[in-house]
């Protein structure tokens, strides 16, 4: 174990990353282009859903929205890792270090809310859609978002200052960014709280929201058990199905990372989902969305094609 040091730390050392010559080259070059297929992604569908008027619905307003922060939670950590994998100077300040944390945990959680509010999106689509204009009008949708994002900064505000309060003895985190579980094995104080706090609740946070999904998800396919015509089963199972796969790609990893002990095995494990969480996940989840989604795709090439008039 490292030595405690006489004042407590100002600067941690990212130790996530291999030393590997020749790994770290192969690693750089593959998460840089998950990296710039993510921003590229993520703001594409935000420059559409922006542009394109009959994209102006709750729907692709609450997709904007997770595209937009899917773009700020790639940004939050990778640029860190890439930078790590070029320099051997894998320092962060005490300060980046927390700020880093807090962006990390704000997005993170504001997504768990955002699948939610866009489950009730497509709750309502399916089963009333009478009455969809009127339950998702404007006013709901901001409120939704609003709430959405305002929830995730005060959670992420909770743990940020528990965890900023902590005197750290030891430096070297054993992680690729700064993470609640890595910075609680350096403290030199008495974590036990701290511990039980991230899995009480990060765990309501993630199942109070997935339990919503869920919800939301047994009424759609009690509904669609009424629907005889395979075309409007096949329509309705479109609309949910990228909006499902996102689901399970985004609260597998939670469930695996926060909802378990913080032991040297887990630890280890997290590093590996963490590059899912970080790294893959941003990048596909446009991709999940535009290549089953209509609407989208039409809005892209419709875009391409007025640039490159605008070009020619």
């Amino acid at each position: 174990m490292e030595e405690l040091n006489d004042t407590f730390v100002r600067e941690f050392i990212l130790l996530g990353i291999p030393n590997l010559p020749q790994v770290q080259i192969v690693l750089f070059v593959t998460f840089l282009m998950f990296y710039l297929l993510s921003i590229t992604g993520n703001l594409s569908i935000v420059v559409v859903v922006l542009a394109d008027h009959a994209l102006h619905t709750p729907m692709y307003f609450l997709l904007g929205n997770l595209s937009f922060l899917d773009f700020f939670y790639a940004t939050t950590t990778v640029p860190k890792l890439l930078s790590g994998l070029l320099v051997d100077d894998k320092r962060i300040s005490f300060q980046g270090c927390i700020v880093q944390l807090h962006i990390f945990h704000f997005l993170g959680s504001t997504e768990a809310m955002l699948l939610a509010s866009m489950s009730y999106d497509r709750y309502i689509a399916i089963c009333n859609p009478l009455r969809y204009h009127d339950l998702m009008a404007k006013a709901v949708c901001l409120q939704l978002a609003f709430t959405s994002w305002l929830a995730g900064f005060l959670y992420s505000l909770f743990h940020t200052i528990l965890t900023s309060r902590l005197p750290f003895c030891m430096k070297k985190i054993s992680h690729f960014y700064c993470d609640i579980k890595p910075l609680l094995k350096l403290a030199c104080a008495d974590t036990h709280i701290n511990e039980s706090l991230v899995n009480i609740v990060t765990g309501s946070v993630a199942l109070g929201t997935f339990v919503l999904i869920i919800i939301s998800y047994t009424f759609i396919a009690t509904h669609l058990q009424n629907i005889h015509s395979k075309k409007g089963r096949s329509k309705a199972f479109s609309t949910c199905s990228s909006h499902l796969t996102v689901v399970l790609l985004y609260f597998g990893t939670a469930f695996c990372t926060y909802l378990r002990p913080a032991t040297k095995n887990s630890l280890e494990q997290d590093k590996m989902i963490a590059v899912l969480v970080t790294v893959i996940t941003p990048a596909l989840n446009p991709i999940i969305y535009s290549l089953r989604n209509k609407d989208v795709k039409r809005a892209l090439r419709k875009l391409f094609l007025e640039r490159l008039m605008k070009k020619t």
